[in-house]
């Protein structure tokens, strides 16, 4: 494990305001995305569309790296080079999901468990050779309150696998992203969130720890603490954005060089405002605070192309623009009235 170099990757994952662009849905997701515009989901219309956001126009400006599915990771752009070597190019950093998605934890169980783990260091040497430089797992906790979920044997198990995952990648020379998501599907008020994810990151720093790995050479993607989608009170940006910070503090280590946040479901908009709030209203914070989204990021250009060619510029355009957003939102300089994009 050569730590400098874990610890450079890390930091420049979430420097200057940048984010991370996660493009790593699995077939079964990207399929109802598609469908969403009427687009057939199959390699081709696949690939198209994600060489389109990867070929944006100054997309390093405000992206610093992009989470790949194995199937793309592999694809060649329209001009046959890797599409993680034009991003290696672009000076923008390729990574990779690992994890092979989630079964149930016991027989007849509603929590979930995260698969990967076998033969999983085998898979790292190969996607090493792709120019992979950094990987994800992620971690399903749903909230349930009626039925005391999650359990503790449900965290604990979900920790005990991302600190087992985090020390294989750092072994193979490669940053790990840490993804404990606490699911803002359901009735819970934030309170049970910030209980739950507090809970959560507790035990996922305690099995980093039992598992020892190099805690600046990772990156924590977790949830912000919010109000169960169901739930007749949602909490307003000033709550969320101060109960997620106290979360983090009080459960995260200050030598961890960055969070990079999941949206989770929330609007675009949403996820932006909620970002630039915590980062506006703390400026001493020991660690980054930014962005690692899928769909709050995608959306908009997921919308304009509709899977034609003649919609491409327009599709770049709405995702370097939303990028931009993010990018003012992590130093926290966001405006709401620079949402206006003019095609």
């Amino acid at each position: 494990m050569n730590k400098e170099n874990l610890k450079i990757i890390a930091e420049k994952l979430c420097a200057d305001s940048k984010g991370i662009l996660a493009a790593d849905e699995s077939t079964n997701t990207i399929k109802k995305r598609f469908d969403s515009i009427n687009v057939d989901s199959n390699f081709e219309t696949r690939r198209t569309y994600r060489e389109i956001l990867f070929k944006t126009p100054d997309l390093n400006k405000y992206i610093s790296g992009v989470i790949l599915f194995d199937e793309t990771l592999r694809q060649k752009g329209s001009d046959d080079v890797l599409l993680s070597e034009y991003l290696i190019s672009k000076n923008i950093i390729p990574g990779i999901k690992v994890d092979i998605g989630a079964i149930e934890l016991e027989k007849n169980s509603e929590e979930k468990l995260t698969e990967g783990l076998d033969g999983l260091g085998k898979r790292l040497e190969e996607y090493r050779k792709f120019g992979a430089a950094f990987t994800k797992w992620r971690a399903i906790i749903n909230i349930d309150t009626k039925k005391k979920q999650p359990s503790e044997y449900c965290i604990e198990a979900n920790s005990y696998n991302l600190g087992r995952y985090a020390k294989i990648v750092q072994d193979y020379g490669m940053v790990p992203i840490v993804e404990p998501e606490v699911i803002m599907d359901g009735e819970h008020s934030i309170k049970d969130c910030f209980d739950v994810t507090s809970k959560t990151l507790k035990s996922v720093f305690k099995h980093l720890n039992i598992h020892k790995v190099y805690i600046e050479g990772i990156l924590l993607k977790p949830n912000m603490v919010i109000s169960g989608t169901k739930n007749e009170k949602q909490a307003s940006v000033g709550e969320v954005a101060s109960m997620t910070i106290k979360c983090l503090k009080d459960n995260v280590p200050d030598n961890l060089p960055g969070i990079v946040f999941l949206s989770g479901g929330q609007s675009n908009e949403l996820a932006t405002q909620h970002l630039n709030e915590m980062n506006k209203e703390n400026t001493d914070l020991p660690w980054k605070l930014s962005f690692s989204y899928g769909r709050a990021l995608q959306q908009p250009a997921l919308s304009k192309w509709l899977g034609e060619d003649r919609n491409i510029e327009s599709s770049q355009k709405a995702l370097f623009h939303r990028s931009k957003l993010n990018s003012d939102a992590a130093s926290g300089i966001y405006k709401p009235e620079d949402e206006k994009l003019i095609l």
